[in-house]
């Protein structure tokens, strides 16, 4: 759950940079990237002013116990990550997820305006409401994973990327729908999907231990970025040639093979702790 409220974080700044950007654009493109530069450049200082890195440093006691320490399995990263066939179907997953995520958030306020016929004002905002709705999907999957799930958060991603095939796949069928419904879809489907691509990280680092999880987490986070291949170049050349109706049909089956993957993770456990 904590973990979920970190990650809601990320869409509520990208919620926020794609509305600024939709105003922006107006009075010329360029400021679309001074001004997030600026932002950013503020956020460094910030961060190298106020953080900090340990407990320890901060004269506060280490949070592990003698007890925890001693439930960490040993061996080397090879052993907790490579050797871990659900980190990778975890991490080749996040691939797909990323596909959407990043897909609609690039393509999004493009393909409204260019394949629905909305304005670019208009449909950046609705693009900031998918992200809006992903802050929720983060957040409730957090909660389900620890609630009702035991910690197995691969549990909870198929259930997730199965709301998200249906909500991607009735928007892409419905074009005439209305606003209304049109909105009602884009924020489902980024309820659905952002509730694996904060859960992937956390298992991920889970299954590795304290002693791999920053490995772990790369290796998620290695193939999440690559989804820009898929979401970046594949969307683009597809639409060129295709139309958009072939763009978004990557976006569909990206979130079915996201789903599959996930369904593969099912036995996972919570954890590679040792338990007594």
């Amino acid at each position: 759950m904590k973990w979920s409220i970190w990650s809601s974080s990320h869409s509520l700044g990208a919620g926020l940079v794609v509305v600024l950007c939709g105003y922006l654009v107006v009075h010329g493109w360029r400021l679309c990237f001074y001004v997030p530069a600026a932002i950013a450049l503020g956020g460094a200082v910030l961060l190298a002013v106020v953080l900090r890195d340990t407990p320890e440093s901060m004269g506060l006691p280490p949070i592990e116990s003698r007890d925890e320490c001693a439930r960490v399995p040993k061996g080397g990263f090879g052993h907790l990550v490579f050797a871990n066939p659900y980190i990778w179907l975890l991490s080749v997953g996040n691939l797909f997820v990323y596909t959407v995520r990043y897909g609609i958030l690039d393509w999004g306020p493009t393909f409204l305006k260019q394949a629905r016929h909305i304005d670019l004002t208009s449909a950046s905002w609705m693009v900031a409401a998918f992200e809006g709705a992903g802050i929720l999907g983060m957040l409730s999957s957090g909660w389900l994973t620890g609630r009702f799930f035991g910690g197995r958060a691969a549990r909870v991603c198929p259930v997730y990327m199965a709301g998200c095939v249906g909500s991607l796949v009735l928007f892409w069928a419905l074009p005439h729908a209305g606003i209304l419904v049109s909105v009602t879809l884009l924020c489902l489907s980024g309820f659905f999907i952002y509730g694996p691509q904060t859960l992937l990280a956390i298992a991920a680092a889970n299954l590795a231990t304290k002693q791999a999880a920053a490995t772990a987490v790369g290796l998620t986070g290695f193939f999440g970025y690559l989804s820009t291949v898929l979401s970046g170049v594949g969307v683009g050349w597809l639409v060129e040639r295709h139309g958009w109706d072939a763009g978004f049909l990557m976006f569909i089956a990206a979130a079915v093979a996201g789903m599959l993957l996930f369904i593969l993770c099912w036995p996972a456990r919570a954890d590679a702790y040792e338990r007594s």
